[in-house]
């Protein structure tokens, strides 16, 4: 009876469900709404004004800049989300942060992600990778898979072109004293993981490394000489600061620490066991500002990301700096959703004694990029594992 007078009633006001409960939006729509009713349009323009003023804590605490907070909690744009990817993404931000800073003055060590939350599981990106390479990626353990994850990306066209555009980007020298335009290798990079599918940047980044030469051609998949590394590293709670001036970053950096803060309520240590949301929000992160987080080397025997940053310099906040720079580090749900994409898996399957690894003589030579049409993957070093395992079998 209900359902049917709701359909024979008249039609709910935009933003609304039949039961007058807010229906959440992107907030570009959201913004919308609001511009069409005149409370909601002068309450924001109210806020807008408060948040750009010099003190802003003294002008949040101004009692009509509360209560346009109020009313604007009540309205479409309190709930509103953004889409990543989106055509008005930036807008979309610039929107929702205009709320939430008021809401939280941006002071949070967490601040809650923008975006809308991710549904869907590794296991989808790992069936149609399987279909382009035409072989499962957790099956032969003799190849390079970031080889075979690079030669995937050249045979489609999008992959291949914008893979192309970001390296030759990184790598054009400028002059002596610049080697490459930092601006111009960020941007690169987020249009390549922005446009590019899943299927092909997650097996670029996220690839299962057995030999050294796998894990640094890993490493070098961003062009970290140009995207990643700089001269000095900057205090990372400096970094944090500068990161949240930019909407965009800060929006991707909240995304990260929304979806890949440990949980130690879960079984894989994720929020709500999922690794796609992880990873789909650290490949986010390499959005083109000094955030970029990367492998710190080419080990093989464990999985170390961090941003270019340390925590020299922080006096009193020393603490709060090694507790940012340690949920990158030794964050055991990036950890586990990496191995868990090596592997081929949705759960956590990494084995509680694993075996004493190989010793691989140290690698001299780095280059920026390692050409595509050469098996680099040193099988040589699988040697004694193959004939250890056929005696014990």
């Amino acid at each position: 009876d209900e359902i049917l007078r709701s359909l024979a009633g008249p039609p709910s006001p935009p933003g609304q469900d039949p039961h007058g409960w807010r229906v959440a939006v992107d907030c570009v729509r959201a913004n919308e709404l609001c511009a069409a009713e005149p409370s909601c349009s002068s309450r924001y323009r109210t806020l807008r004004q408060c948040l750009a003023g010099r003190d802003r804590n003294t002008m949040l605490a101004n009692k009509e800049c509360q209560a346009a907070l109020e009313v604007l909690q009540e309205s479409p744009l309190y709930d509103c989300r953004c889409k990543r990817g989106m055509k008005k993404e930036l807008q979309c931000l610039q929107i929702y942060w205009s709320i939430h800073l008021g809401l939280t003055e941006g002071e949070e060590f967490y601040e809650a992600s923008p975006y809308e939350p991710v549904t869907s599981r590794l296991s989808d990106i790992f069936r149609l990778a399987s279909i382009f390479s035409g072989m499962d990626p957790a099956t032969n353990s003799k190849s390079n898979h970031c080889l075979d994850a690079a030669k995937a990306c050249n045979l489609n066209d999008n992959c291949k072109r914008l893979r192309s555009g970001y390296i030759s980007t990184c790598s054009k020298e400028i002059s002596a004293s610049e080697h490459c335009s930092r601006r111009k290798c960020h941007k690169a990079l987020r249009q390549f993981f922005d446009r590019v599918p899943s299927e092909y940047t997650y097996r670029l980044l996220f690839c299962s490394c057995k030999d050294q030469a796998c894990a640094e051609r890993r490493r070098q998949t961003i062009v970290p000489s140009c995207s990643y590394e700089d001269k000095e590293k900057p205090n990372c709670l400096d970094l944090r600061n500068t990161c949240r001036t930019d909407h965009l970053c800060r929006s991707r950096l909240a995304d990260f620490h929304t979806n890949c803060q440990a949980s130690f309520q879960s079984l894989t240590s994720c929020p709500g066991d999922n690794y796609q949301a992880c990873l789909g929000s650290y490949a986010g992160l390499i959005a083109g500002f000094d955030m970029t987080p990367n492998y710190v080397d080419a080990s093989t025997t464990s999985i170390t990301i961090s941003p270019w940053c340390s925590c020299k310099g922080s006096g009193n906040m020393e603490e709060e700096c090694e507790k940012f720079l340690r949920d990158f580090t030794e964050n055991p749900c990036l950890r586990n959703a990496i191995q868990a994409f090596g592997n081929g898996t949705d759960g956590n399957i990494s084995p509680k004694n694993p075996s004493p690894p190989v010793t691989l003589p140290p690698k001299t030579e780095k280059s920026p990029v390692l050409p595509d049409d050469i098996n680099d993957s040193n099988t040589m070093y699988d040697t004694s594992i193959i004939t250890t395992c056929t005696s014990v079998q």
